[in-house]
């Protein structure tokens, strides 16, 4: 399954595709918080992947996050963004990010940012 990047790099007109390399890495975003990275960007992309997986079936979603003050911030933005566009989000809090693949991987159907 492709990841949120890679989506939404897909999805973006031509042209705005190349800035995808500086707000996602491969394990996610890139940058720092309220420098680079703001809550209005978790915000759209949260409405941008409940659209997304949301298209055949209501989105169910799984929300992790690390200690870093700023992964409390985007948890909020990033649901509400996707409660806003329908999809069922389910808040893990903080959990090491191995325990939280697997009950992405167990539950079929689910789709697991980590923050």
């Amino acid at each position: 399954m492709p990841g949120a990047g890679e989506i939404w790099e897909r999805s973006m007109p031509y042209g705005m595709a190349g800035a995808m390399g500086k707000y996602f890495g491969t394990d996610g975003f890139r940058g720092e918080a309220n420098v680079d990275l703001k809550v209005e960007q978790a915000f759209k992309v949260g409405r941008f992947l409940g659209w997304y997986y949301g298209q055949e079936h209501k989105a169910k979603v799984v929300i992790g996050k690390d200690t870093r003050r700023s992964s409390y911030m985007f948890e909020d933005s990033l649901s509400a963004g996707l409660t806003a566009s329908g999809a069922d989000v389910y808040l893990l809090h903080v959990t090491p990010t191995h325990p939280f693949m697997i009950k992405v991987l167990e539950r079929s159907g689910i789709q697991g940012p980590y923050l």
